[in-house]
C-alpha cells in the first residue's frame, strides 16, 4: 500500500480525475524502467512509486496542463 506521497494530493494535481493519475503514473513508471533499469532494480522503490513522487514534485504533468 502507498502511503506517500498521498493519493488524495496525486489526484488533486490531476484536476481530480482518479483515471488520469493511473494512466499518466503508469506511462512514467514504464519509461523509468526502459530508460534506468539498474537504478530501478538498486533502489528501495519500485517504478510505479518513483513516477508518484515525481508527479507529486510537479517534475511530471499531463500534457493538458501544457500549453
Amino acid at each position: 500500500m502507498m502511503n506517500e506521497p498521498p493519493i488524495d494530493e496525486l489526484v488533486k494535481k490531476m484536476d481530480g480525475n482518479k483515471y488520469k493519475l493511473c494512466i499518466i503514473m503508469e506511462k512514467r513508471a514504464k519509461e523509468l524502467e526502459k530508460r534506468i533499469p539498474a537504478e530501478i532494480e538498486k533502489s528501495e522503490k519500485k517504478a510505479i512509486s518513483l513516477a508518484a513522487d515525481e508527479i507529486y514534485e510537479g517534475s511530471v504533468i499531463s500534457s493538458d496542463d501544457v500549453r
